[in-house]
């Protein structure tokens, strides 16, 4: 391994008996193994989390920097209700 520093952390006895008992099963061979995976699976989350976060954050964008004019809740909802009633005419008029 390159590069590895040594660190001592301090976990609860709910988790160090998880680490060890995932060694014994084989899952590891030893518990720096079962840590770094540990450390991996947190990395991963959190790019995912900042991917998530930044999709978040283009769609607001969009969304703010949409010329279209902005609707009132009443003027979506009955855009929605419209939508609506011409899928319900469509799908009615596919069966005939």
């Amino acid at each position: 391994m390159r590069n590895a520093e040594k660190v001592t952390i301090t976990l609860t006895a709910d988790m160090l008996r998880s680490v060890r008992e995932t060694v014994e099963a084989g899952e590891f061979a030893t518990t720096s193994e079962a840590m770094r995976d540990a450390v991996r699976v947190w990395q991963r989350q959190r790019l995912e989390d900042a991917e998530r976060l930044n999709a978040m954050r283009a769609r607001i964008r969009r969304s703010l920097d949409d010329p279209r004019p902005s609707l009132t809740a009443e003027e979506a909802e009955a855009d929605m209700d419209s939508f609506m009633n011409d899928q319900e005419k469509a799908s009615r008029n596919a069966a005939r």
